[in-house]
């Protein structure tokens, strides 16, 4: 299918078919020193340093991200098939197993402790996407819908459990459930709560047993979500800290692990989750951004590389076999982005140390620095819409801050490429939020005017040509 930024003829990106279970899914997704475990201690703006990663198989930990195989809790899936089940599943990645092959690729089937088959979402929820027709493993998705409550779906299928074991599953999944659904609510299609789903989670959570309490230990985090774009797994190879304001430092595993709160009641069952994304992490650090499908002005792009590397390597690093990659906290004055991201941890530090004083502190530190790292633009041609909270929609409009929009909407179950500009084919509107009482009009409306939905900022571009930025967009096609 050939790229068009005008015409009707620009590929077109299958939204998942099961939305409805999205926010559900989500609450198994959520991603989230020394041996003192010292309270949180603020990292300052600049290059972070490299922390040693354990090693691990990656072919392995692909098989447990496509089957989902960590998870020991969810809904009871005999009820969940009555429920909900059926209909076409849509693509598959490779590797899936046989009692997995009926369902979306982003939910899998496992047994718990008491030998319950249990449905939960995988890790491919939110971190594989379709493309062109394709299923990209790796590729954020960002046409999700969490503006809904889950406890609805979670009752609905406890209507169809039958015996004690299906009960007992059932029961546990909905007590997760009622506890954090309350803050996993956006109020716009797209953006993700995957931080505040966590920090609900540790709230939930003893920090030195990891035993569950229904009733939060600790304030639970404010129910308005800040959005978040997701980020692409392929750039984990290249990152020493994870997450947009770089808080992510030590062992990245530990951090990606931290979805096991869920249904985690002990350490013992924390490291055993723990001792699988050893390799799940070795995997995400082995992939490669898909290449960019369609023909490239290889002269403009040769001239795009020069803009490039005089305008935004000092920040993004630099590509091909000699390149190299800065790490680098950029703080919030030079940055200019929306500053809520970054301020949410300084105000949170409550989270920062249940996180430095518990089991997953052994290896890891919550530091947050005041600003936000500049991502490796692998693949970034890709990786739509754009800035940590996806609030502009194309990389053109990234190059030139005046034609950003302030209101925006776009299609969700069948996104179209832009790829001229790079990014999503949108449409801008008149007025945001408030001028529709319209509830799922409301919801398909990007407003750069709420708090944490800003799109001002990272204004490099600005002051490049036309010329120099159509080149510019040229070479990020390359990467």
């Amino acid at each position: 299918m050939k790229p068009s930024s005008t015409s009707t003829s620009s590929p077109r990106f299958p939204a998942g078919r099961f939305a409805a279970l999205a926010s559900v899914a989500l609450l198994l997704t959520a991603a989230c020193n020394e041996p003192d475990r010292p309270k949180v201690t603020r990292a300052e703006a600049g290059p972070v340093a490299p922390a040693a990663q354990r090693d691990g198989d990656p072919q392995r930990g692909r098989q447990l991200v496509v089957n989902g195989s960590y998870m020991s809790c969810g809904l009871p899936y005999r009820a969940w098939q009555r429920a909900a089940g059926g209909g076409d599943p849509g693509p598959q990645p490779r590797g899936r197993e046989p009692r997995n092959a009926g369902l979306p690729y982003a939910l899998s089937v496992n047994s718990n402790a008491d030998g319950v088959d249990v449905v939960a979402a995988n890790c491919l929820l939110c971190h594989a996407a379709p493309f062109d027709g394709e299923l990209v493993i790796g590729l954020g998705n960002e046409a999700l819908d969490f503006s809904g409550d889950s406890r609805g779906l979670v009752n609905a299928v406890g209507a169809y459990v039958s015996g004690a074991a299906e009960s007992a599953a059932w029961r546990q999944w909905a007590d997760r459930v009622a506890a954090i659904a309350p803050y996993s609510i956006t109020d716009t299609i797209g953006v993700n709560p995957a931080t505040n789903i966590t920090l609900a989670l540790i709230a939930h959570h003893d920090p030195q047993t990891l035993a569950w309490s229904n009733q939060p230990l600790i304030e639970p985090p404010p129910k308005t979500p800040l959005p978040v774009s997701v980020p692409p797994w392929w750039r984990v190879g290249k990152k020493h800290a994870m997450f947009y304001n770089a808080m992510g430092r030590g062992d990245h595993a530990r951090y990606m692990m931290m979805k096991s709160l869920l249904c985690a009641n002990s350490v013992d069952a924390a490291e055993s989750a723990d001792a699988e994304f050893v390799h799940v992490r070795a995997f995400l650090a082995s992939l490669q951004p898909p290449r960019y499908p369609w023909p490239i002005d290889a002269d403009l792009a040769q001239r795009g590389k020069t803009v490039f590397e005089q305008s935004c390597a000092g920040c993004h690093g630099t590509y091909g076999a000699d390149g190299s990659y800065p790490n680098l906290v950029v703080d919030l004055a030079t940055i200019g982005t929306d500053p809520a991201y970054a301020r949410s941890s300084y105000d949170a530090e409550r989270f920062m140390d249940w996180f430095n004083r518990s089991w997953y502190g052994e290896r890891a530190s919550a530091r947050p620095a005041p600003g936000y790292i500049a991502p490796p633009l692998d693949g970034v041609w890709a990786t739509a819409p754009f800035l940590h909270n996806g609030s502009v929609p194309t990389i053109a409009a990234l190059l030139d801050s005046r034609t950003r929009p302030r209101y925006w909407t776009r299609d969700f179950e069948a996104p179209e490429f832009d790829a001229e500009a790079l990014g999503w084919k949108h449409r801008s509107l008149p007025r945001g939020k408030q001028a529709t009482a319209d509830p799922l009009e409301r919801k398909r409306i990007y407003d750069t005017t709420l708090h944490g939905y800003s799109n001002a900022g990272h204004l490099f571009g600005d002051a490049l040509s036309a010329e120099q930025r159509q080149a510019l967009l040229e070479y990020l096609k390359t990467l």
